[in-house]
């Protein structure tokens, strides 16, 4: 078997875990829910690019994702999902055995590995993981969590969760005590929005406006954004209430013409 077949295999087990959306594949936590409040954040070391989890580029169910050279400079916000005991003990996309009680993650484009900080932007708790597996798969997620790391985080329950993640080096000087995992006042607001459309000018993006009103009746937006190029105007529908509200959207959004339209946190 070539590698692009196995990584291709290794990114098919991970979607049916990192979307929830196909119920008789549905991922499930252990049935002993241990504490995982001892478990420490993962340590951010110096170690060598997977031989197996780096091609420049893989496909799975016809789109293509390219991996970053680099995790340097690496930061976004999205959707956090998690996957659990239907994948434990099974090979990760790097070569490595998946965990479910480890600190570790799933991230589609980032080099295996890398580690990042994850930020729950609803209660401002924070967690270290490896990165060490491909997925999610799922249109509109970011990154998929171990079990441990997901529950430390607070999302277990939800299933999905609003995060920032961001890169960080051995050099960062991270340790378990310095990313407290205890609920913290997020004083900043958090929106979950639908983005179906990006223009350098606002008539184009005034258009799509107009457009998306005769089609669907929530509340749409233009958001612009200051860059040194030029003005960029981001055409939103928003805020949503719920990441599932947001899935159902983008899907009948496709079914009116929309194909573009994603999930942003901002």
């Amino acid at each position: 078997m070539t590698l692009k077949t196995l990584l291709v295999a290794s990114c098919y087990l991970l979607l049916i875990a990192c979307g929830g959306g196909i119920v008789e594949t549905r991922d499930s936590a252990p049935i002993y829910s241990p504490d995982v409040s001892s478990i420490p954040n993962a340590v951010p070391r110096d170690e060598p690019k997977s031989k197996y989890g780096n091609p420049a580029h893989y496909e799975v169910f016809g789109k293509r994702y390219y991996t970053l050279n680099s995790s340097k400079g690496y930061r976004e916000k999205g959707i956090a999902s998690w996957y659990g005991k239907k994948f434990h003990g099974r090979r990760t996309s790097s070569g490595e055995t998946y965990d479910m009680h480890a600190m570790t993650a799933a991230h589609t484009t980032l080099p295996l590995p890398t580690y990042v900080e994850v930020t729950n932007l609803a209660n401002g708790k924070k967690i270290i993981v490896k990165v060490n597996d491909r997925g999610p798969f799922h249109d509109n997620r970011l990154i998929d969590l171990s079990y441990t790391a997901a529950k430390k985080l607070g999302i277990i329950s939800k299933g999905t969760g609003m995060v920032e993640v961001r890169a960080i080096t051995k050099n960062a000087h991270y340790t378990t005590a310095s990313v407290p995992v205890t609920n913290v006042t997020n004083s900043g607001y958090v929106g979950l929005y639908l983005q179906v459309g990006a223009f350098s000018t606002s008539t184009l993006a005034q258009q799509l406006k107009e457009k998306l009103q005769r089609q669907i009746g929530d509340t749409i937006l233009i958001v612009p954004l200051k860059k040194p190029e030029g003005n960029l105007y981001r055409v939103r529908v928003g805020p949503l209430s719920n990441v599932e509200y947001g899935d159902s959207l983008a899907k009948q959004l496709v079914g009116l013409g929309f194909y573009d339209a994603h999930i942003v946190v901002d």
